[in-house]
Parts: C-alpha cells; sequence; structure tokens
C-alpha cells in the first residue's frame, strides 16, 4: 500500500491570477485585495474565537462608539454602505444582547435611534482593545517609515479614485 506524503498547503489568493505579462496596475490591485482579504480574514476569524461575534456586528458597535448621542437606522446603513435589512438584523440582535438600545425619535416616530447600552460601550471596548493588538501583531512588523510610505502612496492612490 503506497502511503502519501503530506502536500505542502498552497494559499490560494487573488494574486494567483496574476501573469507575467498583466499591467502593473492589475498587479498592484491584486496585491491590495489579497492583502486586504487576508487581514478582513484574520480579524473574522479573532472576532468568531475571541468574542463569539462577526465583523459587521464589531462595525455596527464602532459606529455607534463614534457617536454617543447615537445614530438612525439610515445613517448606520449609509456609514456601513450596507441595507437598511442587514442594518435592521444586526440591531435586533444587538437590542436581544442588551448590547444597544433603540427609541423613536421624539420629533419624528418613525425615525429609530440606535445607541449603545453602558454594557454595550464595555463590550465594544473589549473587542476595539483586543482589535488594535491584532492589528499591531499583523503590521507592526513594518517600520514607521515603511508606513509613512505605504500612506503616501496610498493617499496617491485614493487620489487618483
Amino acid at each position: 500500500m503506497a502511503t502519501s506524503e503530506p502536500q505542502a498547503l498552497v494559499t490560494l489568493d487573488q494574486e494567483t491570477r496574476l501573469h507575467e505579462d498583466d499591467h502593473h496596475s492589475i498587479k498592484l490591485w491584486l496585491r491590495l485585495l489579497t492583502c486586504s482579504s487576508l487581514i478582513e480574514s484574520r480579524l473574522r476569524t479573532s472576532l468568531r474565537e475571541t468574542f463569539d461575534t462577526t465583523l459587521p456586528r464589531f462595525d455596527f458597535l464602532a459606529q455607534l462608539e463614534r457617536t454617543p448621542n447615537g445614530l438612525t437606522m439610515g445613517e448606520l446603513s449609509r456609514r456601513m454602505m450596507v441595507s437598511g435589512g442587514n442594518i435592521s438584523g444586526i440591531a435586533t440582535q444587538l437590542v436581544n444582547e442588551g448590547l444597544v438600545e433603540r427609541s423613536p425619535l421624539p420629533d419624528n416616530r418613525r425615525t429609530v435611534l440606535v445607541k449603545l447600552t453602558p454594557k454595550g460601550a464595555r463590550t465594544f471596548a473589549q473587542m476595539a482593545e483586543e482589535h488594535e493588538h491584532w492589528i499591531i501583531g499583523m503590521l507592526g512588523h513594518l517600520e514607521v517609515a515603511e508606513v509613512d510610505q505605504l500612506m503616501v502612496l496610498l493617499s496617491r492612490v485614493k487620489e487618483g479614485l
């Protein structure tokens, strides 16, 4: 009986699509996409394993943490660039867990304002602290001068868009 040797795991990412003669802009796009996807994937895993939560829920809480007076569901939807239905589902889950509260605006009862509860603020603070450690763990090997250079170059990319 033949035994098979363990095969090396091959990481498939967006850059595997590259061809040597691809335009440099395509190569850059796929490198940016790969890096972003790898970071996001690790964050999703860490949030799930450490806090039993998702990246959209973390982002939802982060938006509210930045605006202590709360946000309307429409504002949350615009800031997170997702549909109102997605926001509504996340809000319901977080209300049920006691992390956020919803209340109608006094001057417009059809518009709902969402705010962090004290429990939500404490929970998010713990998540944000870990999130910061994870990001530093992934990008902290870069020297300050390298980060500065990347920031300048990415600003040029952003301006071109």
